[in-house]
């Protein structure tokens, strides 16, 4: 047996010990599964109607959220020394001066003809009707300043998806668009098959409201062309190349949306001006039509559930604090386009340098109690090493979740990872990750209410993004972005 010289054992010891976790554990005993519970019921109520964007609604549970962070034991974060981050929405919408005709007939708006995104258009051509072509056989007519008229079709669209019904037409509309713009086409319009007969119901009130976006991040209205679908039954109103007259107006709407930020300070003198920013969105649909005869679209899973985990992982940090600062942002206007984490990552409260890692939460209180989905792990939306072997390190102490890979993957049907608040982060290229629970039958339906959370798959999910929370929040080395990072959706 060889000796091993006691200078090399010293010098192995001293390694390993400053190497070694230097910290204390996290706080999980903080964490009830009780307050999750009375939080969830008092955020998911009626009383809220729904939380919808850009409403009053949204500005009282801005109110509510404002309370309970402070009694959390966060400090505000926000504007002026409150815990509100105001921001400006724009809402643009089809106007019912708007009108179109085809031939001799004049079609009534969202009656007879559905307009997909507010555009302004003023159109007099000819319609070339391709019937059931799909887009690589396009080219064999001449559409060029011409209106292109097309049978929807299913093919190449999978249907494994949540609200499918609802999101058919905008599969369609992806599928023939650049095809259509490349050949030079004025406007498309799409006559319904069997799904899309299905969808008007649906798809109106959203075509309705119009799309939105936020100031000095605003989405065009002029630069697409027009999209329009009539159903099956006028399909003759398309044949024999008729002439159409197509006049849409848009207008655009403000309201206003607000973020909720507050924070819990860390230990160090140095890294307590780094922050650990903890993410999750207040909104929901608001009131929409009818599912069993309910109508508030309460949305506890999505995402009051992620609201209540930030405020009990708020009050394990006001108990322990961890050496970096962490910060608390309850984003406005998620369902609305992302609206509030757009404007955050473009106007953060705190220098974007010093957020080391944005620490997503949305839907994360449904489904089975041992899988769980972390969007943002695997390549190509993996957007940091160390960040991920964080997270799977807190999984591995205690959760012990099976992941759910396939909803990371960039051709899973539902395209999940661009979904949700941490996006603008990581494109402004912090590192950023996404906990979720991943989607169920009650999805963006009113009974997606408090009494349908699995409470102990919330308190394990609010566990696992707290102790990743926690090692951010603690290890010496942040983590760091992979260099050449871009995403590609």
């Amino acid at each position: 047996m060889n000796k091993i010289p006691v200078f090399s054992i010293l010098t192995l010891l001293f390694f390993s010990f400053s190497h070694a976790q230097s910290y204390k554990k996290p706080l999980v005993s903080a964490i009830k599964e009780v307050d999750l519970k009375k939080d969830m019921y008092e955020l998911a109520a009626d009383q809220f109607w729904g939380r919808e964007a850009g409403t009053l609604d949204e500005l009282k549970v801005s109110m509510w959220l404002a309370d309970k962070a402070k009694e959390a034991g966060m400090k505000p974060a926000g504007d002026n020394g409150t815990f509100f981050q105001f921001f400006d929405m724009y809402r643009h919408q089809v106007t019912p001066q708007s009108n179109f005709k085809i031939g001799n007939n004049s079609l009534k708006l969202w009656k007879d003809f559905l307009v997909s995104e507010p555009v302004n258009s003023s159109i007099d051509s000819e319609i070339i009707y391709a019937r059931n072509t799909e887009p690589e056989g396009l080219s064999q007519f001449n559409i060029k300043g011409k209106v292109l008229a097309v049978n929807a079709s299913d093919k190449n669209i999978d249907q494994e998806m949540t609200l499918f019904v609802r999101r058919y037409p905008g599969f369609v509309r992806a599928k023939n668009y650049t095809k259509a713009v490349e050949l030079g086409a004025k406007a498309v319009i799409f006559i319904t098959d069997d799904i899309s007969e299905k969808s008007w119901v649906e798809v109106l009130p959203q075509m309705t409201r119009g799309t939105y976006g936020v100031e000095g991040l605003r989405e065009k209205v002029t630069d697409n062309i027009p999209v329009l679908w009539i159903k099956r039954e006028n399909a003759a109103w398309v044949k024999n190349n008729p002439k159409i007259s197509l006049n849409l107006i848009t207008e655009t709407y403000k309201y206003p949306s607000v973020n909720i930020i507050g924070k819990i300070d860390g230990t160090d003198p140095v890294l307590k001006n780094e922050y650990v920013l903890l993410s999750g969105h207040q909104d929901h649909d608001g009131i929409r039509h009818p599912v069993k005869k309910d109508t508030i679209y309460n949305g506890a899973d999505d995402n009051a559930s992620t609201c209540v985990a930030m405020l009990a992982m708020a009050r394990a940090y006001k108990k322990q604090p961890g050496k970096r600062s962490i910060l608390f942002v309850f984003h406005g206007a998620e369902e609305r386009g992302l609206l509030g984490s757009r404007w955050h990552a473009a106007h953060p409260v705190v220098p974007k340098d010093k957020i080391v890692a944005v620490l997503n939460g949305d839907m994360i209180g449904r489904n089975d109690n041992n899988e769980a989905a972390l969007l943002g792990g695997n390549a190509p939306h993996k957007n940091s090493e160390e960040l991920v072997r964080m997270t799977e390190e807190a999984n591995n102490e205690s959760t012990k979740f099976k992941y759910l890979k396939d909803w990371d993957s960039p051709n899973h049907a539902e395209y999940f990872y661009f979904r949700s608040d941490h996006l603008p982060y990581a494109k402004a290229g912090i590192p950023a990750i996404f906990f979720t629970s991943v989607l169920h039958d009650q999805y963006h339906t009113p009974q997606d209410e408090s009494e349908n959370i699995n409470y102990k798959k919330l308190y394990k999910m609010t566990e696992w993004m707290y102790r990743t929370s926690w090692k951010v929040a603690n290890e010496a080395e942040c983590p760091k972005v992979i260099s050449n990072f871009t995403l590609e959706r």
